[in-house]
């Protein structure tokens, strides 16, 4: 027996009583699980797989594997052929790549296969050496490699995940690099989802229009002469694949063996498992999606492997760039689990409480912040576009942690932020934190490293005090914290979590989601009770903006409050940083700061990207010779 049917035939269901026990433990503790949205189910999926305790940190590993295509001699890529071996090098000389910068986020070990790189390799110090051949073959004039090279492709990604399991990886992120890989992507998007090469074939590398129309000609007539089998995963490999994409569905396959995660990136790794399910369909299971890609099938993709994205970032990059940041959410869920068993600490939160007594705020104070707001260095915004777009990626192919990046150096007026900026988390409650929410927050605070201050209101107090409470404390957070995340708790203990954002969204929104009111009269339409509330975040976020801080929001109560805040002082805008849904599609309705501190973890991959990547001429890689790139690019 080949070790491909040996490993088939070893593949068995995940544990799915393990994942229900899992939820039956989040329930416990916070009633309905769905008030961690997407993160429930994910730790549902966790505990299934690896037959684990949530709670229970997963070893992870990034795998980059590397091969060229035949096909790119078609003028399909942006970039050369030679950027595969020149990336290939960046990856473990300079060190300079996005998968190298957000391994450093996700903190995954980072292995490099040459798979098939048309070009000697042996001179790059820590490249695993798996060559098959000098890249694929031009699969428009006949098939891409034989059946056996498919099937040696396949069984090296069963051997290195078998090797990584041995050493303890119970996480697989992995992700890919050959330059005219989406084109084979495409073309088994096509196969396997019923699509036309039109719906299946994107920008890749952020081709001009004319080189798009090339590409999608490429796909069709690859179609048309190999005919590859959609049920048969070998023969859709050997015919319009990669050898890094088959090394990446081995791995898969190896994965389900050992009981391990897989998190998938985009386009490319989708095709890898498009493939794996193929031959197998029970790896199904033991995947996880992350982002929706830019490329137009990518979601026809998720909707064949029956998974779903947790965000949408706009990324159109491989390189485990989308799974390195899912895989947070991931760390920061396994978290959660394991403070709800823990006994609820008050020494953890740094508590202040409203004044009784406050000094009178008149119209003459708001005026001042409005008047004087800073507007962010328009300089430093464009210094820092600049680098991002020399770093050796696609030009804007990191979609939001490229804008993230952009909007904080303008907050700043610094071209390159550091990674390590201070950050506070800053939560406004009025009555008792539940048990339940004191460890949610703890935990998510904990994962985002920030420090936490509970600040409590007097809801016998005018609203102007609760404001001017919101302006003072957040002004004196951001004389040292340049990141500051906003959150709510509920009114009482018992409350359902989501009670608070449900009023406000009844009370300020109309049905189509849009704000009700002017801006200006909007505080006088929140129900009584939450009036304090709200003027307290609106004196935060004006304040902590003004004092040069980046404003990360929580649930949809601070999201609400800040629509009317930037309604109300459009200069604000820039400043506030707008997670769930905007960036992050969780549908998490837990209060408290959940939200916010996964937002601050988005900046800090945005800041990985920013300062750990190389640029073109420093890591010695060829720059885009089409699209927008094309002449923005230096060497």
């Amino acid at each position: 027996m080949s070790l491909l049917d040996d490993t088939i035939a070893k593949i068995q269901p995940p544990d799915e009583a393990a994942g229900r026990t899992a939820l039956a433990h989040l329930a416990g503790h916070l009633g309905d699980v769905a008030v961690m949205g997407a993160l429930g189910e994910l730790l549902e999926k966790y505990a299934a797989i690896t037959g684990k305790e949530t709670s229970t940190a997963l070893k992870k590993c990034t795998i980059i594997c590397c091969a060229d295509h035949g096909v790119a001699e078609m003028n399909v890529s942006a970039y050369p052929v030679s950027t595969t071996v020149q990336m290939t090098a960046n990856y473990l000389i300079s060190q300079g790549s996005t998968a190298n910068a957000l391994s450093n986020f996700s903190g995954a070990e980072l292995l490099v296969v040459d798979l098939g790189i048309a070009s000697d390799t042996t001179w790059i110090p820590g490249l695993i050496q798996r060559k098959i051949a000098f890249g694929t073959k031009n699969f428009t004039k006949g098939p891409a490699m034989s059946r056996e090279e498919a099937v040696r492709a396949i069984e090296t990604g069963i051997e290195l995940a078998e090797k990584c399991a041995e050493e303890g990886v119970g996480c697989f992120l992995p992700g890919e690099m050959g330059i005219a890989n989406t084109t084979s992507s495409a073309c088994i998007a096509a196969a396997t989802c019923g699509l036309t090469p039109e719906q299946a074939t994107g920008r890749g590398t952020n081709i001009s229009d004319e080189r798009l129309k090339i590409k999608i000609e490429v796909v069709r007539q690859a179609l048309e002469t190999n005919r590859p089998d959609p049920t048969d995963g070998v023969d859709l490999l050997s015919k319009v694949g990669g050898f890094e994409l088959g090394c990446i569905a081995g791995i898969i396959l190896g994965a389900a063996v050992h009981h391990a995660f897989v998190v998938l990136d985009g386009f490319n790794t989708g095709a890898a498992a498009l493939i794996a399910q193929a031959i197998c369909p029970l790896v199904s299971h033991y995947l996880m999606g992350s982002h929706l890609a830019a490329e137009p099938a990518h979601r026809a993709m998720l909707e064949k492997l029956h998974l779903r994205h947790y965000m949408d970032m706009k990324f159109r990059l491989g390189e485990a760039t989308g799974s390195s940041i899912a895989v947070n959410l991931l760390d920061a869920a396994s978290l959660v689990s394991g403070y709800l068993d823990l006994d609820a600490e008050d020494d953890f939160f740094d508590h202040q409480t409203m004044p009784a007594k406050a000094v009178p705020l008149t119209d003459k104070t708001f005026n001042f912040y409005l008047e004087t707001f800073p507007k962010p260095s328009r300089a430093a915004m464009e210094a820092c576009r600049f680098r991002l777009d020399n770093l050796t990626k696609p030009i804007h192919c990191l979609g939001y942690l490229e804008e993230i990046a952009v909007e904080l150096a303008g907050i700043l007026d610094e071209e390159r932020p550091d990674t390590d900026l201070a950050r506070t988390l800053l939560v406004f409650t009025n009555g008792d934190m539940s048990d339940a929410q004191h460890q949610i927050t703890a935990a998510f605070a904990t994962h985002a490293e920030a420090e936490v201050k509970v600040a409590r209101l007097r809801p016998d107090r005018p609203l102007t005090d609760a404001f001017d409470f919101g302006r003072e404390t957040a002004e004196d957070i951001t004389f040292s914290s340049s990141l500051l995340a906003l959150a709510l708790t509920e009114t009482n203990k018992t409350d359902t979590f989501g009670t608070k954002a449900k009023a406000m969204r009844e009370a300020l929104l109309t049905e189509d989601g849009n704000l009700k009111f002017e801006p200006q009269e909007f505080l006088s339409h929140v129900p009584k009770h939450l009036q304090p509330d709200a003027a307290a975040l609106l004196g935060a976020m004006i304040a902590g903006a003004h004092n040069h801080a980046m404003i990360v929001l929580d649930d949809e109560s601070t999201e609400i409050i800040a629509r009317y805040a930037e309604a109300l002082c459009p200069a604000l805008a820039p400043y506030v940083l707008h997670v769930q849904p905007a960036l992050l599609t969780l549908g998490m309705t837990a209060p408290g700061g959940a939200v916010a501190c996964l937002g601050l973890k988005l900046v800090d991959a945005a800041l990985h990207i920013l300062n750990d990547m190389k640029t073109f001429t420093e890591a010695k890689v060829p720059v885009a010779n089409d699209g927008p790139g094309a002449g923005r690019q230096v060497e």
